[in-house]
């Protein structure tokens, strides 16, 4: 049996993770924290109540990658007024 990978979850692993460690880098611990293990009950219950309500993987994939985007977003902000 081949079992095929799935690169859209592989992509959005490591750009997850990679965003954590920079925040961790970039930021402190704290930071780097807050994105890895703090984005994880956000976006699992995200992904849930889309997929529970709407059964939509399109919908679920595109709310997955907004947060991350969000989430980017909010580090760049975050370190541009820390100067």
């Amino acid at each position: 049996m081949r079992h095929r990978l799935n690169l859209d979850a592989l992509a959005y692993c490591i750009l997850w993770a990679a965003l954590a460690i920079f925040a961790w880098q970039a930021a402190g611990m704290k930071a780097g924290l807050l994105l890895s293990i703090g984005l994880f009950p956000v976006i699992m219950l995200a992904s849930a109540l889309i997929l529970s309500r709407t059964g939509s993987f399109a919908a679920e994939q595109a709310v997955r990658w907004g947060i991350l985007a969000a989430a980017a977003i909010g580090l760049a902000s975050f370190l541009d007024a820390a100067g």
